[in-house]
């Protein structure tokens, strides 16, 4: 089991340092949950580095960034620029993760995130043998949404979407 501790002050520091964000598996399609999720955090003043190899063969680019085949490649166009990736965030399936992992380590990232449904413990134990932190099966989007008050990003608790009968009509 991973080692680094699944609590809320380690999330919380690990969505306050983590300000670079390689994206891997973000789709240019609106409606798939990668998407959402980048740009909610694009949003919210993050960094999104795209890490898609079908649209960075074609030279294309996600939420108004250029997408890179790897997330080496990524972390040498952000180090040109003077920047560093923080978190390697994979939307990719479980047995897709360890040589993520091992990119995550070769370009010094603080953490890999793993979305909701991906686990892979031994990807997990070598990310946190070089030092990075490791979260498993959460989203990003949903975990700063609820920890730094993000969920009337998307209509929650902001009366806009309500179960509720309105006494009186907003228009």
């Amino acid at each position: 089991m991973s080692r680094t501790p699944d609590t809320i002050s380690t999330l919380r520091r690990v969505l306050a340092e983590c300000r670079t964000l390689a994206v891997v598996g973000l789709s240019p399609q609106w409606h798939r949950p990668s998407f959402f999720a980048a740009k909610y955090m694009q949003a919210h003043g993050w960094r999104i580095v795209p890490v898609n190899p079908l649209v960075a063969q074609e030279g294309g680019s996600i939420l108004g960034e250029k997408a890179y085949a790897s997330v080496r490649e990524a972390d040498a166009a952000v180090r040109a620029q003077g920047g560093r990736i923080d978190m390697v965030d994979c939307f990719r399936r479980s047995e897709d993760i360890p040589p993520l992992a091992e990119d995550a380590v070769a370009i010094g990232a603080k953490c890999l995130w793993l979305q909701l449904g991906v686990v892979n413990e031994a990807a997990a134990r070598q990310a946190e043998d070089a030092g990075l932190l490791v979260i498993q099966n959460r989203c990003v989007k949903i975990e700063h949404a609820r920890l730094f008050g993000g969920l009337g990003w998307a209509g929650v608790d902001t009366r806009v979407i309500s179960a509720k009968r309105p006494q009186v009509l907003p228009y």
